[in-house]
């Protein structure tokens, strides 16, 4: 049976996930669509409607569970490919899927976790508002528009950028800054790029691979491949 271009590409990136000695993945709400929440820019997006004129209905992000994209992160996780991965997600997904937290930066925050607006310690939510390592008031970590990002995590997110030999960007449109500069950082470190979004990102043109599929449809059946090349 031939093979389909989508098949082609699928083995393309297993075998650039074994090759690469710096995987680093950078994720927006387009992955976490399959879960049921919204994403921004895409054609049912928040961002889409209202420019529309059309009604956004929220989402309970708290009853959201993690999907097959999320979960093949983890699987690279489990296999020791995954060095890094930055999230523009709020919705705790990942964590929620098993990542763990020293693997993580998120930039936009997290619904369910808290942060000092003092010495920016992060911890869940308690229902605590007082640091327990500065004495600070603890807020909502989630980053509202205007507000800067947490230090740490864009830190963090440029470093592990700047490391990275294979850079895949999966689910996010690439045009909120700074937290879009992490695929530039990346380039010009010498790292390849790949991006899987069902939208078009202004860096299409520099990427060495490109899926509009699903991450649901590309991440699982590119890690199963994965786990064969590494059998084999």
């Amino acid at each position: 049976m031939a093979t389909s271009d989508l098949d082609r590409r699928i083995h393309t990136l297993a075998q650039m996930m074994l090759e690469a000695k710096y995987l680093v993945v950078f994720t927006g709400a387009g992955i976490s669509t399959e879960s049921g929440l919204p994403d921004f820019r895409g054609p049912d997006g928040v961002w889409t409607r209202r420019d529309k004129g059309l009604p956004t209905p929220s989402r309970d992000f708290s009853k959201a569970d993690p999907n097959t994209g999320h979960l093949a992160i983890v699987e690279l996780q489990k296999m020791g490919r995954l060095a890094f991965l930055i999230s523009q997600n709020v919705d705790n997904l990942h964590l929620k899927s098993g990542i763990k937290p020293e693997l993580l930066a998120e930039l936009h925050g997290n619904i369910t976790r808290v942060r000092c607006q003092h010495c920016e310690f992060t911890m869940d939510n308690t229902g605590d508002r007082t640091c327990p390592l500065c004495g600070g008031t603890l807020a909502s970590s989630v980053v509202d528009f205007g507000q800067s990002l947490p230090r740490k995590d864009l830190q963090d997110a440029y470093f592990h950028s700047r490391k990275s030999d294979l850079f895949i960007v999966a689910g996010s449109s690439l045009v909120v800054y700074p937290a879009a500069d992490m695929p530039q950082v990346a380039i010009q470190a010498g790292a390849r790029l790949v991006i899987i979004n069902q939208g078009d990102t202004p860096f299409d043109e520099l990427a060495q691979l490109r899926f509009r599929e699903k991450t649901g449809d590309v991440l699982p059946a590119v890690v199963a491949y994965l786990k064969r090349l590494m059998a084999a």
